[in-house]
């Protein structure tokens, strides 16, 4: 039995990373693969490549990873060229070259991991979907490419972790996100235990883990850079709530579930 350390949606958010790794490491796991979004919203982008382009076993592209460094894109919001100008030298051609996905054997289950969803990295699957949404998590696409069809799918993007397992023992499960977890703020990540490489059936497990970190260093440094939209920032990380409701938030609202919202 072998142990894998899935990670998800880091997003500049440095110190939340340091915290996961040193727990991975804590628990003796040597295998971390990346699901994506490794930059964006947070102060910290280009430390976060460097150290998951040494760390990571596997890195895969994530949406933020795709539309933020393309040289073709123009933006008109200052958070967007920020985040962008943060960037170091190799690292935009680095994350856009990232692969879609990854498929291996484990424990007799064919394994697939992407970041968002089966067909594109830019539409998410939330655990509020429907069945053909479901069903479709488990195709062969364009963006997989052909192989032997998953019975387990991991993946990540939607920052609330689920599990689901539905006829034909197809499984699916969300790694929820290390940099701005939703609902609780704790950075979260999962472990991915069982025999890997084999097709023959054999336990394997999936768990996840909660790692407290320092979120006022984090938001120190946030400001020390002159971060933009450091309050939308600042109400995930403490929070956990989307700062697509921060105004609703700060007025009081009563707020509906992070599901409803588009990221």
């Amino acid at each position: 039995m072998e142990r894998v350390a899935l990670i998800s949606d880091v997003h500049g958010n440095l110190t939340a990373l340091e915290a996961v790794l040193a727990d991975i490491d804590r628990r003796g796991i040597t295998r971390i693969w990346n699901l994506g979004d490794f930059v964006g919203k947070g102060p910290r982008g280009r430390e976060v490549v460097d150290i998951c382009h040494e760390r990571c076993e596997v890195n895969i592209l994530g949406n933020w990873d795709d539309f933020l460094p393309d040289a073709d894109r123009e933006f008109d919001d200052e958070a967007l060229t920020w985040w962008r100008s943060q960037l170091g030298p190799g690292q935009g051609e680095w994350l856009r070259a990232l692969p879609f996905s990854h498929d291996e054997w484990v424990s007799g289950r064919r394994l697939r991991v992407f970041h968002a969803s089966e067909e594109t990295v830019h539409r998410r699957v939330r655990y509020v979907r429907t069945q053909a949404e479901f069903e479709a998590l488990f195709t062969n696409t364009p963006a997989t490419g052909d192989g032997p069809l998953p019975d387990l799918i991991g993946y990540a993007d939607t920052h609330d972790p689920h599990y689901e397992v539905q006829l034909e023992a197809r499984t699916v499960f969300n790694t929820g996100a290390v940099g701005n977890s939703m609902g609780d703020p704790t950075p979260m990540y999962c472990i991915l235990e069982g025999e890997w490489g084999s097709r023959e059936p054999a336990p394997w497990s999936v768990a996840y883990a909660r790692v407290p970190y320092d979120v006022d260093a984090e938001l120190a440094h946030a400001r020390s850079a002159g971060m933009p939209h450091y309050d939308g920032y600042e109400v995930e990380l403490r929070h956990g709530i989307y700062r697509g409701n921060l105004q609703e938030w700060q007025a009081g609202e009563k707020l509906t579930g992070y599901h409803e919202r588009p990221v």
